[in-house]
């Protein structure tokens, strides 16, 4: 009688979880272990770049990659469809069409969904970049603000206002490009610019909260000379149909009508932080291994994951260069317990730095521990994305991704750039 093969599920196609299935069939023998990848759509998309799809100024095309191209089919069964639970203790996933799934060992990487802290009509009344549907939907609804405030509001006194709710890397990355992108809708519609504003709020006192205070107050300059607004230390108190109100030491603002979209937190996906796993704050806490406590075959990576830095005692924050190196680890771990290895490999992220971009061609950030900002910010950022492809696909994925060569190319061109 044949000996039925260990099986390995993973659930999501996000960073973490693709780089893991990409990393598992390289390093497994065909005959050691079965591997199912589980995702609802089925593609890949670079979450890194959603708030580009949102605010249109990127084609969705340049972000999505199909499964099938960058997992050997030999080697990996894909299964499109959605996980609506996991039953840790017979060891089962269950899927929205029916299936279930047994496993031997289990990735959890589902990715995020928004954080609200409570925040009254946040889910209900705005707009949450979260997903490729949720970025389509997000630039529709700003295309369509645009074209009614044309028909019924162009040269009153009324204004078109966007506010953006987080000034994190999501948050300040997507007002950027809303700044960029607004002139052209202004000038498509016939709107006075001035009639146009775009609104950042933020608790904290400053924006990018996690960067060195002179970077931070270089890109907040940089997006002021843009037009952007903000609102420092200061709270979204509720959200309604038809706008929004502020709380701050001066008191409560009221903006109306304003369109609020909320890039002020994420957690993890709920359908398995704090139901199937007990989670902290929204994420699932990850042992040095990257399993799960009192679980020895399940791993949690990703957004879904908290992972503490032994320096600050605080957990990472739930970024993609963290899901890509949880994901080597996680696969080092899976293919170590199938060879019967009982020392497993201990998550020690090396971070290389971070850059945010400040629309198409100014950015800020620090790589290796060296401050960059401008056009040298911007091909920092360009090379980190082709990087990634890189690592996902190699070459031939690079070359598919055409455009996002050329972004390379636009950086080194903006020589007169700032």
């Amino acid at each position: 009688m044949t000996q039925q093969k260990p099986r390995v599920v993973v659930l999501g196609s996000g960073y973490a979880g693709i780089l893991t299935v990409a990393r598992l069939q390289k390093l497994l023998r065909k005959e050691e272990a079965e591997i199912l990848l589980v995702n609802k759509h089925d593609y890949h998309y670079l979450t890194t770049w959603l708030h580009e799809v949102a605010a249109g100024t990127c084609d969705e095309n340049r972000i999505t990659i199909p499964i099938g191209s960058v997992i050997d089919t030999d080697r990996v069964n894909f299964i499109k469809d959605t996980v609506v639970e996991v039953q840790k203790e017979n060891q089962r996933v269950l899927l929205a069409h029916g299936e279930a799934l047994s496993y031997d060992y289990l990735v959890v990487a589902l990715g995020y969904e928004p954080a609200t802290f409570g925040i009254p009509g946040i889910l209900e009344h705005s707009l949450t970049i979260r997903s490729m549907n949720s970025a389509r939907d997000i630039r529709s609804k700003i295309e369509s603000r645009f074209a009614d405030f044309a028909k019924n509001h162009k040269g009153s006194q009324e204004k078109l206002t966007f506010l953006v709710g987080g000034a994190g890397f999501t948050g300040i990355e997507f007002v950027a490009e809303l700044a960029e992108r607004f002139p052209l809708l202004c000038e498509e519609h016939g709107i006075d610019p001035k009639q146009v504003q775009i609104i950042n709020v933020e608790g904290a006192p400053r924006i990018l909260a996690n960067f060195d205070p002179s970077l931070a107050d270089y890109a907040k300059a940089s997006l002021e000379r843009m037009g952007v607004q903000f609102r420092l230390s200061t709270r979204i108190k509720a959200v309604d149909p038809d706008g929004v109100t502020l709380l701050s030491e001066q008191g409560e603002e009221r903006i109306a009508p304003a369109t609020v979209i909320w890039t002020g937190g994420i957690q993890g996906n709920t359908v398995v932080c704090d139901s199937a796993f007990e989670a902290s704050y929204g994420r699932i806490p990850a042992e040095e291994d990257l399993r799960v406590k009192a679980y020895e075959n399940v791993f949690v990576i990703g957004d879904c994951s908290s992972f503490v830095d032994k320096r600050t005692g605080r957990p990472y924050p739930p970024t993609a260069q963290i899901a890509i190196l949880q994901s080597q680890t996680c696969a080092n771990n899976i293919v170590n317990l199938l060879r019967g290895g009982k020392k497993l490999e201990a998550f020690e992220p090396f971070l290389k730095g971070a850059v945010a971009s400040l629309g198409k061609h100014d950015a800020v950030g620090v790589v290796f521990g060296v401050k960059v900002r401008g056009k040298l910010a911007v091909m920092m950022k360009s090379l980190i994305d082709l990087r990634y492809l890189y690592i996902l696909g190699g070459i031939k994925l690079i070359l598919a991704k055409s455009s996002t060569s050329c972004a390379l190319q636009t950086a080194y061109s903006q020589s007169d750039s700032k």
